[in-house]
C-alpha cells in the first residue's frame, strides 16, 4: 500500500509557546517528502520526529511572516554542510528569495547544491507544477501579507492488468500500456474483450490541501473542495473572534465550516494562538460544526488511507 500522510512539526502561531513550535508540515507521498513552511526550530523537530529531511525534494512557502520562514535560511545552510547535492526546488511569495539571500551575503557562504526558487502568484489559482504522479496547485488566502494556499493531489494511477488474462488471451506486451490506459483487446480472430475484463480499477487518488495563515473567505472553498486532508489554521478560538478579524485569521469555527463547505473529508487544525495553553478546546469548538475535526498536535501523523472505488 502506498503511503499518503502528513506529519506536523510545528502547531503554533507567531511565538513558540507551551512546547508548541511555529508552522512547519512535512507530506510523505510513497517515498517522497514535501515541506510545507519551515518556521523557526523546524530542524530540530525534524529530529526530534525522525523525518528524513534529505528526502525532501520540494518546499512550499505560503508568506513571508516569520513564523513561517525564519527556519528555512538554517535548513538550506545545513544542506550544504551535510554535502547535499540533490536540486531542492522552492514556492513561494516575490521577496522569498532575496530574504534567503541577503542572509547568505552576511553569513559569507552559499549552496552546495542547485537551489530553484520559484515565484507563486499569491493573487491567482493554477497548477503550479507536476510530474507523473503529482500535481500541485496554488490558489489565493487573504491575510495581512501577500499569501497563497497549496493543493497536492496524486494523479490516477494506470488500471492493473490481471495477469492471468495476458496468458488467455496471449495479449503481446506492447499492447499493455494502451490497456492498462483504458483500451479494450482485440483478439487475432476479431474478438472484442473489454477493458473491465483485462484489468482491476487503480486506487483512488488522494489530496491534501494547506490554509495558512488567511481570514475566513467562502471563495475559499471552492479551491480544496472535497479535499481528502483538509489543513486550515485555527489561530483563535470563538471567544477572541474579534481578534480573529483584525488580524486576519481564522477561528476553529470558522476552519469548520469552511471543511464543511469544501466538502472535505477531514480537518486538521493548528496555527494556535499563544493565548491558549492547551488546545482541546478548538477541537470542541470545530466538531460541533464539522465531526471530522482533529486538533493537529506535534509529531502527530495523519494518514488518508489507500481506497479503491
Amino acid at each position: 500500500m502506498s503511503t499518503f500522510c502528513l506529519q506536523i512539526l510545528g502547531t503554533s502561531a507567531a511565538l513558540p509557546a507551551y512546547g508548541r513550535n511555529p508552522t512547519a508540515q512535512v507530506l510523505q507521498i510513497a517515498e517522497r517528502l514535501f515541506l510545507f513552511d519551515c518556521g523557526e526550530g523546524t530542524q530540530a523537530q525534524m529530529q526530534r520526529y525522525r523525518v528524513r529531511k534529505s528526502k525532501i525534494e520540494a518546499i512550499f512557502i505560503t508568506h513571508l511572516h516569520g513564523d513561517h520562514v525564519f527556519g528555512l535560511i538554517g535548513l538550506l545552510t545545513s544542506y550544504s554542510l551535510e554535502g547535499r547535492n540533490q536540486k531542492l526546488d522552492i514556492y513561494g511569495p516575490a521577496g522569498l528569495e532575496d530574504m534567503m539571500n541577503v542572509q547568505l551575503q552576511y553569513n559569507g557562504g552559499g549552496y552546495s547544491y542547485p537551489v530553484h526558487f520559484h515565484v507563486v502568484d499569491t493573487e491567482s489559482a493554477g497548477l503550479l507544477w507536476e510530474d507523473d504522479q503529482v500535481e500541485v496547485y496554488h490558489f489565493p488566502l487573504q491575510h495581512r501579507i501577500p499569501t497563497t494556499g497549496y493543493r497536492i493531489n496524486e494523479k490516477l494511477r494506470p488500471r492493473n492488468m490481471i495477469k492471468e488474462k495476458i496468458a488467455e488471451y496471449q495479449i503481446p506486451y506492447q499492447k499493455i500500456p494502451g490497456i492498462k490506459g483504458g483500451n479494450d483487446f482485440e483478439t487475432a480472430d476479431g474478438t472484442i474483450i473489454p477493458n473491465a475484463e483485462l484489468t482491476t480499477a487503480p486506487p483512488l487518488p488522494r489530496s491534501f490541501a494547506f490554509c495558512t495563515d488567511t481570514r475566513y473567505h467562502e471563495e475559499l472553498a471552492k479551491y480544496i473542495k472535497e479535499v481528502d486532508l483538509l489543513y486550515h489554521e485555527s489561530t483563535y478560538c470563538d471567544d477572541l473572534k474579534d481578534q480573529a478579524v483584525v488580524s486576519m485569521h481564522a477561528t476553529a469555527k470558522e476552519a469548520a465550516q469552511m471543511a464543511y463547505l469544501a466538502k472535505a473529508k477531514t480537518l486538521i487544525l493548528g496555527h494556535y494562538s499563544a493565548r491558549y495553553k492547551t488546545i482541546s478546546i478548538f477541537e470542541e469548538e470545530a466538531k460541533s460544526i464539522f465531526p471530522q475535526s482533529i486538533a493537529g498536535v506535534e509529531g502527530g501523523t495523519y494518514e488518508v488511507p489507500q481506497l479503491r472505488p
